[in-house]
């Protein structure tokens, strides 16, 4: 584990759909809610809503709500370009690149998690853990806008699994 890189890691995914329509799933609040999120909340820097149907902008804050879990996730929308790139901070400080690139026919996303502190804490929860969510939530983001099916757990009866 001498090499390992604890700070930073990088998920891809190639999807079939527009890339307007997978940059909008990374960028609205109503499209982050079908394939990532159970509630989705955006303020303008004012602390003030902002519209579920707009492409988030630089410096929008959100409180991120998950299925199965009552305490939101705080962070802030860090950069955006209106086509194939949105940035936001993530577990704290952490950055999380979102690139899209169009590659025959396909949406390649490329989801790059860095700036992860190296505390035990961060190594274990943020690095490894992130990196298994990432996957899940990157293969369901594909499951949807391919195939229509949400494969979240959403059964609050159920334990913490690996779709949740």
């Amino acid at each position: 584990m001498k090499n390992f890189d604890w700070t930073s890691f990088t998920k891809r995914i190639a999807v079939k759909a527009s890339l307007a329509e997978i940059y909008d799933a990374w960028t609205k609040a109503e499209e982050l809610e079908k394939w990532f999120l159970k509630q989705v909340d955006f303020y303008s820097l004012e602390n003030t809503s902002f519209d579920r149907k707009a492409n988030v902008a630089k410096d929008i804050s959100y409180a991120w709500y998950w299925y199965l879990y009552d305490e939101p996730m705080k962070g802030r929308i860090t950069s955006v370009n209106g086509r194939d790139f949105i940035q936001f901070t993530f577990e704290g400080e952490c950055l999380v690149d979102v690139n899209l690139e169009e590659l025959n026919g396909y949406v390649i996303v490329t989801l790059r998690h860095h700036n992860i502190p190296l505390d035990d804490n961060s190594k274990q929860y943020v690095r490894l853990g992130c990196s298994n969510g990432w996957a899940f939530y990157l293969t369901n983001l594909k499951s949807v806008f391919e195939g229509g099916l949400d494969l979240r757990n959403k059964d609050e009866a159920l334990p913490a699994m690996i779709n949740n």
